[in-house]
């Protein structure tokens, strides 16, 4: 079993397509615990709505690479419009945080937000 922790992204309906995802997500792996949902302004294009954060710790029995390819399909089934510049809004962006204890997106450095939401899921700060 892998243990993994997924960021959240949405500034498009970002309740409704936020509520949608875990649904799909449930039906697809074990979910464990889902952060708070965190407001914050977007980055690097600022003419679009604040975007809601977080994330959700889930165990299955995928690979990595499988395991983003379900991750890439359930934003395409919520409508994500990849032609759009990449910190342009969406309605749902999901990416592989933790793999297994070990971070593995280097914006959980950078970006407040999202050790927030890592802590409060998997306290790695504390080890």
């Amino acid at each position: 079993m892998n243990e993994v922790i997924v960021g959240i992204g949405s500034n498009i309906n970002a309740d409704e397509n936020i509520a949608k995802m875990l649904e799909i997500l449930k039906g697809e792996v074990k979910v464990l615990q889902v952060s708070a949902m965190i407001k914050t302004k977007p980055i690097g294009i600022e003419n679009q709505s604040d975007f809601t954060n977080g994330a959700v710790k889930i165990v299955t029995l995928q690979d990595r690479e499988s395991l983003n390819k379900l991750l890439k399909k359930i934003e395409d089934q919520l409508g994500r419009d990849r032609s759009v510049p990449k910190f342009g809004p969406r309605t749902i962006d999901l990416d592989i945080l933790v793999w297994n204890g070990e971070i593995v997106d280097e914006d959980y450095y950078t970006r407040d937000f999202l050790r927030r939401s890592v802590d409060e899921l998997d306290g790695l700060s504390k080890k």
